[in-house]
């Protein structure tokens, strides 16, 4: 199983999450591109750090809202989508680059991940992306979304997420963070939730039900209050459970 975190979400003098911690727990890193969050010397930093702990990195994409910090939805034009991800995917490299390591997955942040799990043109402006930067870029999303549908039929690899600090609807879908009861706070909470889609691929929704939840990769926030003590505690608990941990690509 792999565990991944999104990480470099500082911009200037505002620094959130402790990157440096989180890189010591997890397998895969999902790094801001400078649009929703990030910049350029966070960026060189976050991918610097990731290469010496042999930790995949994956750029995570979002809207071009750095005050909202990604979390407003944005109707955007196709093409205007396409190539603020292309964007978004060659600034992340250069730094990679530079690291010593590269780009090994794309995933969609915040808003962008809500719409592009129901808007199919939203969907498809970011496997035009992928497709056309690197076929081989496998996609980090919400398994049965319609970005994984869509990536998929364009043929590439496609790594559904599970989410060990949210609550799902009985839908599969995430809570939707506006509503009450959608991030998960008890770290002990947490880890369970990341134990039992690792060993049974299932969840419980917010309504009691226990619905399919097969997945390859699991997500912590690292911008939460405690992050670093709730990934402690899955990792541990995957250990035990006897879930080996290694990145997905």
């Amino acid at each position: 199983m792999d565990l991944n975190a999104d990480l470099g979400e500082g911009f200037g003098a505002w620094q959130f999450g402790d990157d440096a911690a989180l890189l010591d727990l997890i397998t895969s890193a999902n790094v801001a591109c400078g649009f929703h969050a990030g910049d350029a010397a966070t960026m060189r930093r976050v991918c610097a750090l990731a290469a010496e702990r042999g930790v995949a990195v994956g750029a995570q994409v979002g809207y071009r809202d750095l005050a909202g910090f990604g979390r407003r939805h944005i109707a955007y034009a196709f093409a205007d989508l396409r190539d603020e991800t292309v964007y978004q995917l060659g600034a992340l490299e250069a730094f990679c680059r530079i690291a010593g390591t590269r780009v090994r997955y794309l995933k969609p942040h915040g808003a962008l991940y809500h719409a592009a799990a129901t808007d199919e043109a939203q969907a498809a402006a970011l496997v035009a992306a992928v497709t056309g930067y690197d076929r081989e870029l496998p996609v980090l999303c919400l398994a049965g979304s319609v970005l994984a549908q869509l990536a998929a039929g364009a043929g590439l690899r496609v790594v559904a997420e599970g989410f060990a600090d949210r609550s799902y609807q009985p839908n599969g879908m995430l809570v939707p963070r506006s509503a009450p009861g959608a991030l998960l706070t008890d770290p002990a909470a947490v880890a369970a939730q990341a134990v039992h889609m690792a060993t049974r691929g299932t969840v419980t929704a917010v309504d009691g039900s226990t619905i399919p939840c097969p997945v390859e990769s699991i997500c912590l926030h690292g911008d939460t209050p405690g992050a670093v003590h709730a990934a402690e505690l899955v990792r541990a608990a995957l250990v035990e459970a006897g879930v080996g941990l290694t990145a997905f690509v």
